[in-house]
């Protein structure tokens, strides 16, 4: 978790309203330097399809963390904690503001103490549990935890065996997994970018085009095998499904605009529930130094917890 002394300013919203371009401007006025807060803009390989800062941007203002773990890597909040920690405070110890970027909310609440400390996947005991039927791996976890039953859908067959394999591994019921971090999260300053539905939709919409436009399937074969938590990335499998044939470039450009709607409601949804981040709604026809104005008002007026 960051220390108090490093708190960073924290920029977060859906996917395609804008955060990468206005955090630069904000970075340039404020003399700070951007962290990556995204699950998948982490990656390297893949700079179009996880929509990276555009060069044009990255040469204004030093970024960090972007593109800097090969995409055959499993990755989690946990790992992206371990690795923005001492940037950030490599960032604050000379003198300049750290800004983290994202969209990913548990990534944030890695970052800000407040997540759910579980352990890390163990690949031969998922791979166990994957071997086993969802009545078996039920009757397991009813036997490890007959009190987690209650707390997740044990309907859901992902869930349940992603229950046992925490019970397993800590030898703790899951409650216990489950407690909130020991320490209170910091006091943070944070603004939640948002716009209305149909212009977000709108620039969803001309982000996909935009990326078969500059090469998408081409950077996806390229890029080869990857780990299960790379393939996550929206529009990878369907990019894939392109290079092979399976798809049509129009099939899964809808696909992925669909995707990419749906992702940007959830991400709304747990920011405006999980967070206190400051709203700042963006009108189709403002100005970025006036964008900029009322994020300057926001993070003076508040002090705010993740």
């Amino acid at each position: 978790m960051i220390a108090e002394a490093h708190n960073p300013l924290f920029i977060a919203g859906p996917t395609g309203v804008g955060k990468s371009s206005l955090a630069v401007e904000l970075a340039i006025q404020l003399d700070g330097e951007i962290i990556c807060g995204d699950a998948f803009q982490i990656y390297r390989s893949l700079p179009i399809l996880t929509a990276q800062p555009a060069s044009a941007l990255t040469a204004l203002v030093p970024h960090h963390l972007y593109g800097s773990v090969s995409p055959q890597e499993t990755f989690s909040a946990a790992r992206f904690a371990a690795l923005a920690t001492p940037v950030i405070a490599e960032v604050a110890a000379r003198g300049r503001v750290p800004i983290v970027v994202g969209g990913s909310g548990l990534y944030l609440a890695a970052l800000c103490g407040t997540l759910d400390p579980v352990p890390e996947p163990d690949p031969a005991l998922r791979a166990h549990i994957a071997a086993l039927s969802p009545a078996e791996t039920l009757e397991k976890l009813r036997q490890a935890d007959p009190d987690a039953l209650e707390t997740i859908d044990i309907k859901n067959p992902r869930r349940v065996a992603r229950a046992l394999e925490i019970v397993l591994q800590t030898g703790q019921p899951l409650a216990h997994s489950r407690r909130a971090a020991s320490q209170p999260p910091l006091p943070v300053r944070g603004v939640l970018l948002t716009r209305d539905k149909e212009t977000l939709h709108r620039r969803i919409e001309e982000n996909v085009r935009r990326q078969f436009d500059d090469g998408v399937v081409e950077e996806v074969i390229a890029a080869g095998d990857v780990s299960s938590t790379a393939t996550r990335a929206i529009g990878f499998n369907e990019v894939r499904a392109v290079a092979s044939g399976a798809m049509t470039r129009t099939e899964a450009t809808i696909a992925i605009i669909h995707a990419c709607t749906q992702y940007a409601k959830r991400q709304l949804t747990w920011f405006r529930n999980k967070t206190h981040f400051s709203p700042i709604e963006i009108p189709p026809n403002e100005s970025s130094t006036e964008t900029l104005e009322r994020i300057f008002a926001a993070i003076e007026r508040y002090s705010i917890s993740c």
